[in-house]
């Protein structure tokens, strides 16, 4: 793709920017958007050679929409691409608004809000999901569910967010993985987390972790090796696509982007 000025330098307000890692993915996300959409000059002229001519009103307006309808995806869904989700859009008009800020424009501000939450699921539920997991490692598991089935132990536990749990090394675990090592980060903050501790395992979670630990050894050999704890179970894709527009993988054993 060409270069443009005005991503050069939003890619050094990125490097300066103090966000917590989900931010970062999320701010990823855009200044890859923007970049696609400059390059099939979807904005003004101007937005290629300023910044604050890229973050302005009349330029992320088009962006937005753009982006929305999931045209500027970085790889195909089934062979298409559909419009982004409501929580990807206003994650994405909520970059927009950080990335506005920290250059000092003013208003309008594109986030509507927060995300709707999910209700918090009831004890009952909890406990049969327990049980479910329990029976289930009774028999045979295939790769992918004797990964899940590790990763729903772990987060019964510890109640993990989704990037604390995706940090976790082998490291982290105690010996006979009777206990896991938590670093809770803020939502939106930095990189240094708020506090850290050992919180222990039931025999759920070990006993599932004795079933993904040998499987994730093989895995990792075969990549040449990583301490994370979730590893890819199968090539895919890394999100990028090469100059022909073929997407290029990563083979199985690499560091797990998302755990489920």
């Amino acid at each position: 793709m060409p270069e443009y000025s005005s991503i050069t330098a939003l890619d050094r307000l990125l490097d300066g920017l103090a966000v917590g890692e989900a931010r970062r993915r999320q701010l990823g996300m855009v200044r890859g958007e923007l970049l696609r959409a400059l390059s099939r000059d979807a904005l003004p002229v101007a937005a290629r050679r300023s910044l604050r001519r890229l973050l302005a009103k009349d330029a992320l307006g088009p962006y937005i929409r753009i982006a929305e309808s999931g045209a500027l995806r970085a790889r195909l869904v089934k062979g298409a691409r559909p419009p982004t989700s409501k929580p990807t859009n206003e994650a994405r008009k909520q970059c927009v608004d950080v990335l506005r800020e920290a250059i000092g424009l003013p208003g309008p501000r594109f986030g509507g809000g927060a995300v709707t939450l999910r209700p918090t699921p009831e004890f009952g539920d909890l406990a049969a999901l327990r049980n479910r997991l329990d029976q289930d490692l009774a028999g045979h598991l295939s790769p992918g569910q004797t990964r899940l089935t590790a990763v729903l132990a772990l987060i019964l536990d510890t109640a993990p967010r989704s990037g604390e749990l995706i940090q976790l090394r082998l490291s982290h675990l105690a010996p006979d993985n009777r206990a896991a090592y938590i670093e809770r980060h803020p939502q939106h903050g930095s990189n240094q987390p708020d506090e850290a501790d050992w919180f222990a395992l039931s025999s759920l979670s070990r006993v599932a972790l004795d079933r993904w630990l040998p499987l994730r050894k093989e895995l990792v050999e075969r990549a040449h090796g990583t301490s994370k704890l979730w590893v890819s179970l199968r090539p895919n894709h890394t999100g990028l696509l090469d100059d022909d527009g073929m997407a290029t993988l990563r083979p199985a054993g690499l560091p797990s982007k998302r755990t489920v």
